[in-house]
């Protein structure tokens, strides 16, 4: 009798932990730039944080006008307007994790960074922050410019938990070509001595069979593959990828566990998406589900 109580009452237990957890998930913020067609920017983070089991508040730095494959328009929030949006936030939500995406300029970069430094110290405490340094377009297109770009370095950077280039935005950064996995290893060392923080250097752009993503961390190279999907015209990828991690660090994964998961999350995402046809055209968008897991 006294053995049904006790397992009765740690099931109770169990069931109110469950609960509690389905009603107060770990938040995470995502500050970065509205994607009309919601495959990319702050749509992108928010359908990742939901999948992945995370609260996602948004401040958004700009508004874009796109399809896949074309942007059509962009217009900036007031640097003051995404630091507002970001304090306010803090001061009600317990925020366990901060990712950036699109900052559009060098004021909102540094309004961006602020507003982060101030969040830290309201919580007095070191919250991850994943850096995703939206500066080079897939088709190869600066899209911040120089004043922008030392903004990151100077002000940014120096609040990353993580960074997330892609190879372009390494070759921005350093200033050096990269063109197989032995550049990669160097290029990722660099970047970490150079801003004294984890680096997540992407590999999708290098031909091959496998997708490899390099993770310098602590004086260690990680290696995270995938299979290259083919055949997938779509974007938001590097969006959601370091969406994932963010969700990941924001549970409480380390760092290599919430890349583990996220990459196997992006690859699902690009595997398993959406496909329409319209006027002739084919439209595809990534599907962020958690089947995978």
């Amino acid at each position: 009798m006294v053995g049904r109580d006790r397992r009765a009452r740690r099931k109770r237990a169990d069931s109110t932990t469950k609960t509690n957890r389905a009603n107060q998930p770990p938040v995470a913020l995502t500050i970065a730039g509205s994607d009309s067609s919601a495959g990319a920017g702050i749509q992108a983070d928010l359908k990742t944080f939901s999948a992945l089991g995370v609260y996602g508040l948004t401040a958004v730095t700009c508004v874009v006008a796109e399809i896949p494959g074309k942007v059509s328009r962009i217009e900036p929030v007031s640097p003051r307007m995404v630091r507002e949006q970001i304090e306010v936030l803090a001061k009600n939500f317990r925020i366990s994790a901060v990712k950036t995406g699109l900052l559009c300029s060098r004021d909102i970069v540094a309004a961006a960074a602020e507003a982060i430094a101030t969040v830290r110290r309201l919580f007095a405490q070191q919250i991850p922050v994943v850096i995703d340094p939206v500066m080079v377009a897939t088709s190869g297109d600066r899209l911040l410019d120089t004043t922008a770009v030392d903004a990151y370095n100077k002000e940014l950077f120096p609040l990353a938990t993580l960074i997330t280039p892609n190879l372009n935005e390494a070759t921005l950064l350093l200033g050096a070509t990269i063109s197989d996995a032995l550049t990669m290893a160097q290029a990722a060392k660099a970047l970490a001595n150079k801003y004294g923080t984890s680096i997540l250097l992407k590999g999708g752009h290098l031909k091959g069979d496998r997708a490899i993503d390099l993770l310098f961390h602590k004086g260690k190279v990680t290696e995270f593959s995938a299979r290259f999907v083919r055949g997938v015209a779509t974007h938001g990828t590097g969006c959601t990828y370091s969406a994932a991690i963010t969700a990941g660090l924001a549970n409480g994964l380390s760092l290599q566990e919430a890349i583990k998961r996220a990459k196997k999350f992006v690859t699902n995402a690009i595997a398993q998406h959406f496909r329409w046809k319209h006027s002739g055209k084919r439209i595809d968008a990534l599907r962020h589900c958690d089947s995978t897991w």
